[in-house]
């Protein structure tokens, strides 16, 4: 244990966001630097459970109190191997995951729990500045060769995985740059690109092929991925996404998230030295209050909206955990993020229990506002209050109200007419054994598009499971970290 008394002695500390009025002029990321002392400190605070629920929290098994531990006695080189130990990417999860590790702290049970997330970017953050994260090529091939479709987290895990057990790995995007919606779905104030960047070198320096601009099912047949490779990762996301069909929905200025966010980050790229489509000047209605949302707000507010207005459909969740929420699952509660604080400014407003009923629009055919009403729900089923009904101006509408599964047509049909039993599950996403295997004999499945839409520490967690079946699958034997049956669900 690093410090019998530091739960005691130290309460919670996070890094301070840098001023809203100052941020909002860049795309930095938000938080400030954080003082050594000040992280040792929080390491203190970890009281090394007996059962460290932290890992029940956490899908990758992260070895939380054991780092926290090393980071207090100034090990950071020991605390990295420990890091990666379970986690191929720690940059990614410490700045995007919502943390159900820290939900599950036992500190959590009556006090503010243990900072793990920022424990954890420090540690990695303090690894590339000193040169530790090197590349790790396999000492021998296999002379099998494996696709992964998809270069989000879930495929990134899995191909750095093969790749290291010795396989030949290609992984296929359709987008122009390597990364999913790590790349174009996060805005820079979130994640900095750079973080993406410096690890894909690793894996390119250890042998993972990428080709990019590779729409696999259009570009290339499952036919021929087939014939070409020892085996398949499928880890292309759940990127089918909820729409909102409501009167005016055609109108011009109404986007999905994922129409939004993406140009906005080729501008941070390069790409375009403005966003074809900015809130510059508008009035923007955000719908959806979850991540993707905030993700909305930031970017809207620093293209510099006139107004941002966030809607959802839920009631406003509490401030603490409610009892029907018991330790050590995770809460829903009312989170302020930078983007909140940011509207919080005076931006705009969050407004909960409210339902769209329809978007109205001007003679060119342009939506200039937004009708709803308020709910009861969800316990009502969303039942509307008489006389609520109010308009509210929307030059620029984002629907970020989530994704419903993956996308059928190309790939996954084709694969689905040569499967040996059904191809997808309930639920639409693709079905899979214990085994991450498909009903297509060698095509394995990871992250959301066998899960349906989830958090990036599961992306992850699928994806090294995935290559560890697919590594067992080629060779009848695997060194990799043994799978996580599928069938596990999340505490969130």
């Amino acid at each position: 244990m690093a410090d019998p008394k530091g739960f005691l002695t130290h309460g919670r500390e996070l890094p301070a966001r840098r001023p809203v009025d100052v941020r909002i002029r860049d795309w930095r990321e938000v938080y400030e630097d954080f003082p050594k002392p000040t992280l040792t400190k929080q390491a203190a605070r970890c009281m090394d459970c007996g059962i460290p629920f932290c890992h029940n929290g956490c899908p990758l098994g992260n070895l939380i109190p054991e780092w926290n531990d090393l980071v207090y006695r100034d090990d950071w080189q020991e605390a990295i191997e420990r890091l990666h130990a379970t986690n191929n990417f720690p940059e990614f999860t410490g700045r995007l995951c919502p943390a159900p590790c820290e939900a599950a702290c036992v500190l959590g049970i009556n006090s503010d729990p243990v900072a793990i997330k920022r424990v954890e970017v420090e540690i990695i953050d303090r690894a590339f500045d000193e040169g530790w994260v090197t590349p790790q090529p396999p000492a021998s091939k296999t002379g099998k060769r494996v696709a992964v479709v998809g270069s989000g987290p879930a495929g990134l895990a899995a191909a750095q995985q093969l790749t290291r057990a010795g396989h030949d790995v290609v992984v296929f995007e359709r987008a122009d740059r390597i990364g999913g919606l790590l790349r174009y779905g996060i805005p820079e104030f979130k994640m900095e690109k750079r973080h993406i960047d410096r690890r894909l070198a690793q894996m390119r320096a250890e042998g993972t092929e990428f080709r990019t601009g590779v729409n696999v099912g259009v570009d290339i047949t499952a036919a021929r991925l087939r014939a070409e490779f020892d085996a398949i990762v499928l880890a292309g996301g759940a990127t089918q996404w909820r729409d909102l069909p409501v009167a005016g929905r055609d109108l011009k200025g109404v986007y999905q998230a994922m129409e939004f966010l993406p140009p906005s980050n080729k501008v941070q790229e390069g790409d375009f030295p403005v966003s074809p489509i900015s809130a510059e000047g508008k009035h923007v209605v955000v719908i959806g209050g979850g991540d993707t949302g905030a993700d909305c707000i930031g970017t809207a507010i620093r293209q510099g909206a006139a107004s941002v207005t966030q809607l959802e459909i839920m009631p406003q969740p509490p401030a603490e955990r409610p009892g029907s929420q018991p330790w050590p699952t995770f809460p829903i509660l009312f989170k302020m993020e930078s983007a909140h604080e940011e509207l919080a400014d005076g931006s705009g407003d969050r407004v909960y229990a409210v339902s769209t009923t329809e978007f109205v629009g001007d003679a060119d055919g342009n939506v200039q506002a937004l009708r709803l009403v308020e709910v009861e729900g969800p316990g009502a089923g969303f039942k509307p209050v008489p006389g609520s009904e109010r308009e509210i101006p929307a030059e620029l509408v984002t629907l970020s109200m989530g994704f419903v599964g993956p996308e059928k047509k190309g790939l996954l049909t084709e694969l689905a007419e040569v499967a040996e039993g059904e191809f997808f599950d309930a639920r639409g996403n693709v079905a899979r054994d214990r085994g991450y295997m498909s009903s297509v004999d060698g095509v394995f499945v990871a992250g959301d598009m066998g899960r349906g839409q989830s958090l990036i520490v599961w992306a992850i967690a699928e994806g090294r499971s995935a290559a560890s079946a697919a590594d067992r699958y080629l060779t009848g034997s695997t060194a990799l970290p043994v799978a996580i049956p599928p069938t596990a669900r999340p505490l969130v």
